[in-house]
């Protein structure tokens, strides 16, 4: 069987691209790759994209010269975890209380990690984890 290497891209669907640049951009330091009227896409630890769609906007195909994207959309709050280091936890806890982002969970893992979560302001739910989640992070 073939294999599957990694995730490649992860999505979320926003109400307003504008709030949510100025979260990611500013409070969580995500750098843009690609904006557009109705996405943004951002480098995620020089391995992974973040994609950031207009909720709606991209409900019917997309085409062009090169091809075409089928249509997709989400909605309800969603959730991802970013990687991060164990020593840089204290860290990113402190940033997240200087950008008045409330922590709304804590766990520490049985293999050794802990993860942080709060929520974006579309309501998706984020999570900060360091390794020691699962048996391959």
């Amino acid at each position: 069987m073939p294999r599957l290497n990694r995730i490649v891209e992860t999505a979320l669907y926003v109400d307003g691209l504008d709030r949510a640049a100025e979260f990611y951009e500013a409070k969580l330091g995500l750098m843009p790759m690609l904006k557009t009227r109705t996405l943004i896409a951002y480098d995620v630890g020089g391995q992974n994209v973040l994609l950031l769609f207009l909720r709606g906007a991209s409900a019917e195909t997309q085409a062009s010269e090169n091809g075409s994207i089928p249509p997709h959309d989400g909605g309800g709050p969603l959730h991802i975890a970013f990687a991060v280091d164990a020593a840089e936890l204290p860290a990113w806890e402190e940033r997240l209380a200087q950008h008045g982002i409330a922590i709304e969970g804590r766990m520490s893992w049985n293999r050794g990690g802990t993860s942080l979560y709060f929520r974006d302001p579309d309501g998706h739910l984020l999570e900060l984890a360091t390794p020691g989640l699962w048996p391959n992070f």
